[in-house]
């Protein structure tokens, strides 16, 4: 049984691989059709492909935009795309759930020069800032104001334990967490007169593409199966089954929380 009616689309942000690429399978399985954005090159563009594949497979709809989700040209596009294929018009419309799942960053010290840590400049902090926290609020503006998304819909966007943590190399991404987390919340008010939710998802540490660019990711990912209560790390697909039962119609009272998906990681790391 479907959790949607045909002709019902979600946008993922980040769909080729990790938390995207899971919850553009797992939603396609429940009946979504899949506006995909993501960003690369010739050597990973093959991941992208075969989720395409695999959703088209399940008799749903593709359609992927291999483009910088923080440009502002690309993005007028690609809504120009999802308005011929979903028809503009009435609130309510085909675009369910928009889920953010940007991980284009970069890694390195704020203040202080070291021999394994690049110094990060002015550009390489704003770029971090605006692709994974500020770009949530244009992608939703663009859904919103075009009526592509209404009553019903749902956006989610991936925050991390960074937000409270300091991570060697981590300052301008856990910088642009917070604030996508203060998005999420005044998305969630904004939006709520007109029936849309906001939330954003915290989850344990998982081993996707984005955390190997984390300085010792792999002493994290011992640390966090060693102590956590389940034995083992949280998967792109707990993420993804999450996010789906967070789309159905009764979770509509759920919004503008940092919801946890790391299966009690936090209360024994």
């Amino acid at each position: 049984m479907l959790d949607v009616e045909p002709g019902t689309w979600a946008v993922i942000l980040g769909a080729s691989s990790g938390f995207g690429g899971a919850t553009a399978l797992e939603l396609a399985r429940r009946g979504y059709n899949i506006f995909g954005i993501h960003f690369d090159r010739k050597a990973t563009q093959c991941n992208a492909d075969r989720i395409q594949e695999e959703i088209r497979a399940l008799s749903r709809e593709a359609e992927f935009f291999n483009l910088n989700a923080a440009d502002d040209e690309k993005r007028d596009f690609v809504m120009l795309r999802i308005t011929a294929r979903t028809g503009q018009g009435q609130w309510g419309s085909k675009v369910r759930v928009l889920f953010h799942s940007l991980a284009f960053g970069s890694m390195g010290n704020l203040v202080t020069e070291s021999a394994d840590q690049t110094l990060l400049d002015r550009k390489k902090i704003e770029m971090t800032l605006d692709v994974m926290g500020n770009s949530l609020v244009y992608w939703t503006h663009g859904l919103v104001q075009r009526k592509l998304m209404g009553r019903g819909g749902r956006i989610f966007a991936m925050t991390s334990a960074g937000t409270s943590r300091v991570w060697t190399g981590y300052g301008a991404v856990s910088a642009a967490k917070c604030l996508l987390e203060s998005h999420i919340r005044n998305i969630a008010v904004e939006l709520a007169p007109f029936g849309l939710t906001a939330n954003a998802i915290e989850a344990g540490v998982t081993d996707t593409p984005a955390l190997h660019h984390v300085p010792g990711y792999e002493a994290m990912l011992s640390r966090a199966k060693e102590t956590h209560p389940s034995g083992r790390v949280t998967t792109p697909e707990d993420v993804a089954l999450t996010v789906a039962a967070l789309s159905r119609p009764e979770t509509q009272w759920m919004t503008g929380n940092v919801i946890r998906v790391d299966g009690g990681e936090r209360l024994t790391s």
